[in-house]
């Protein structure tokens, strides 16, 4: 039985903040899943693709009881034990990766048949707490009351991907994004080129000066399409079927997760043109 998730807006200006009626956890790395065990053990994305059979070592060893279904984060631990986004997808396309995959849940929807997502955050994470046993498949995410700052502090410091807060009174809202559950994503800061543009599709071209650093696409407002696209008339050096390619001149400031091993910038976002 598939439940569709109660999703994630962004804090206010993506910052951290105190407060006790909210509760503080880790933003884990990974795939959102859905964790169901009505007639048997069945594994859910977030977009209702069942991808039981990709997991057999999960199946096999989570053992929550008849009638519950848990909301969580499918992830992969890198050697620095901290979650490796690019190996849980290798995990994700073939079950011949030698990744061992994770479930760690951090809420309970139904549980022994009974309805929970009308009741209060704090109450179904104390179920939660009885629902399993952790092992090396499956563990509990845990959390805080309150003390947002400080933690996202030392989340960020650790490299980690960011932190969520969440309503300690607040109901699970089915197929929503809410409010009552923020993310804060500890973003990294950089100055980049642009060096190019897609012909079709929106996104620009970055580099550091010497080698490509990926494509953006996120944050450009269409007034500063418009008035790159004027400027980037004056700077072409080639074109391609797909691409137009400038000299770097232009710079801009950018967020970004992190890094793939290629090299290539993880989820860039335009910040602002740097003039």
């Amino acid at each position: 039985m598939f439940i569709s998730p109660m999703l994630l807006e962004y804090a206010a200006d993506n910052k951290p903040f105190d407060n006790d009626n909210y509760i503080t956890e880790l933003k884990l790395d990974g795939i959102r899943l859905i964790v169901s065990n009505i007639d048997r053990v069945r594994l859910y994305t977030r977009h209702n693709n069942e991808i039981t059979a990709n997991f057999p070592e999960l199946v096999d060893n989570i053992d929550i009881p008849p009638g519950t279904i848990l909301d969580g984060e499918l992830i992969v631990a890198g050697s620095d034990g901290k979650p490796d986004f690019e190996a849980m997808m290798e995990r994700f396309k073939s079950k011949k990766s030698k990744h061992k995959a994770m479930f760690c849940a951090f809420d309970i929807i139904k549980y022994k048949n009974k309805d929970m997502h009308n009741l209060p955050l704090i109450t179904r994470k104390e179920a939660l707490e009885t629902s399993f046993s952790d092992s090396q498949y499956a563990a509990k995410s845990k959390y805080l009351l309150g003390r947002g700052t400080r933690y996202f502090d030392l989340v960020k410091s650790q490299g980690l991907e960011g932190i969520v807060l969440k309503e300690a009174q607040s109901k699970y809202e089915i197929d929503k994004r809410s409010s009552k559950w923020l993310k804060v994503i500890a973003y990294d800061m950089r100055e980049v080129y642009i060096v190019g543009y897609r012909k079709s599709e929106f996104g620009w071209l970055l580099s550091d000066g010497q080698r490509p650093l990926g494509i953006v696409e996120l944050g450009v407002k269409s007034h500063e399409r418009k008035a790159g696209f004027k400027v980037f008339q004056q700077l072409k050096t080639k074109e391609t079927k797909d691409m137009v390619y400038l000299k770097p001149i232009i710079r801009c400031q950018i967020k970004h997760r992190g890094y793939y091993k290629s090299g290539m910038l993880r989820l860039p976002v335009f910040e602002r043109f740097i003039v």
